[in-house]
């Protein structure tokens, strides 16, 4: 069997997930999440083999969840099922450690193999996210420049249009400090001191 812990913070979606799980004859529901919180506290209580996690919940969302869920167990696997398909927030989850990324539209079949696939060791990734990772592999190499990752570009898109750190962290479901870590660690590699000139660095290196 295998051991699922259901992440979502929408109550109807997340019981159409467990529903749809249940009917598999080979899984088992060992508890359900509204939030990235939950989910930490439920993965040591129940010790499931699989964390099936949504993307975007306010407080601690499915990025952070992730990492934090296996730097603490690295046994447990993550496949995020989300309606978001967009390139930054497929590297984010994949960069935080996440074996699967499927969207909620995608059809019962694909979603069972999906989890069956990541609960074997395995990687299961919908079929637009393979195609953006391989148009990713094919592209020219960019010029060498700060790497920042998605989130901090995320953040400093929405610092250049203006959106105070607590107008961010409502955006985008983060906590107000999380975002001034994330902003401080755009700092450090853009080698800046400040928002304004953290915005025009990036917009200089076309990294904005």
């Amino acid at each position: 069997m295998i051991r699922i812990l259901v992440v979502d913070d929408h109550p109807v979606v997340r019981a159409g997930i467990v529903a749809l799980l249940e009917s598999a004859p080979d899984v088992e529901i060992v508890g359900t999440a509204a939030s990235g919180e939950e989910a930490l506290a439920l993965v040591a209580a129940a010790a499931p083999d699989l964390v099936v996690m949504d993307l975007r919940m306010p407080g601690i969302d499915g990025d952070e969840a992730t990492a934090r869920i296996l730097a603490a167990h690295p046994e447990v696997r993550v496949l995020i099922l989300t309606t978001y398909e967009t390139d930054d927030a497929i590297l984010s989850a994949i960069a935080a450690g996440a074996s699967g990324y499927l969207l909620k539209a995608a059809p019962e079949e694909e979603l069972l193999a999906g989890v069956r696939a990541v609960a074997a060791g395995e990687v299961a990734l919908a079929p637009s996210v393979s195609r953006m990772l391989v148009a990713r592999t094919r592209a020219p190499a960019p010029a060498a420049g700060p790497a920042l990752s998605p989130r901090e570009l995320e953040v400093l898109r929405l610092v250049a249009d203006g959106l105070s750190n607590r107008e961010i962290g409502a955006r985008i479901h983060l906590g107000e400090a999380t975002v001034k870590t994330h902003l401080l660690h755009a700092f450090a590699k853009l080698d800046v001191n400040d928002r304004t000139r953290a915005v025009t660095r990036a917009m200089e290196l076309g990294l904005l």
